[in-house]
């Protein structure tokens, strides 16, 4: 495997030369710098060229995350990996959005550590599994919310209504199916239309279909 260039970025001392112990018993891994604070990180990173950062997300000057996105953002090669001693899935989508590759807590065990490396100089993400899995679970809740908010007053007659629209029914086929008359699903449609903002039947059935309609309605047997 092609030699992975370190650097270490943490403001204890006992803690990069534990780091760096460690990643010198992989061949492959070579550390070729260490900083203690955000601004010896940025000073020594262009000069360095590492393949990778293994970076505090605290530091005494300035913000982990910080760092990361200005070395991320001005030398886009180097990837980024944030230690932290939190899971907590806010600051991991603060460190994606930082640009980091990846987020590993500090109390992961040696493997775990350069499987992270690894996935990340393959260009893969690496990250805490359990804060990870929180933060899909509330992208979900709030994905959820989302769609939800989209069908925001309308009625569970209009619901159905809107999903027939979806599945291409006329008028007349949406009045046989929910047993209505013309008059009652034409009045609907122009409920739906008005409440949605909507031009017509196509940007109506587009929408629901864009929202995922189907989550939020029974559908009619017919």
């Amino acid at each position: 495997m092609k030699t992975v260039r370190i650097m270490l970025v943490d403001d204890h001392e006992v803690v990069r030369l534990g780091l760096k112990r460690l990643l010198e018993n992989v061949a492959w891994i070579k550390v070729i710098g260490e900083a203690g604070t955000a601004g010896e990180a940025l000073q020594m990173a262009p000069s360095l060229q590492p393949d990778i950062v293994i970076m505090d997300i605290r530091l005494p000057d300035d913000s982990g995350l910080v760092a990361c996105r200005r070395i991320t953002s001005q030398w886009p090669h180097i990837k980024v990996i944030i230690l932290s001693s939190f899971g907590d899935e806010e600051l991991i989508t603060q460190a994606l959005r930082a640009g980091a590759s990846g987020y590993v807590l500090k109390q992961i065990g040696a493997s775990e550590l350069i499987r992270a490396i690894e996935a990340v100089q393959a260009g893969h993400a690496a990250l805490d599994p359990i804060g990870t899995d929180r933060m899909l679970k509330r992208l979900h809740e709030m994905e959820k919310e989302h769609r939800e908010l989209a069908f925001k007053g309308l009625s569970d007659r209009e619901m159905q209504v809107l999903w027939l629209v979806a599945q291409g029914k006329s008028n007349a086929d949406i009045a046989e199916i929910l047993y209505l008359s013309r008059k009652t699903v034409s009045h609907h449609v122009s409920s739906i239309l008005a409440k949605l903002g909507l031009s017509n039947r196509i940007e109506a059935a587009t929408y629901a279909v864009r929202h995922h309609i189907e989550d939020f309605v029974e559908p009619p047997t017919f």
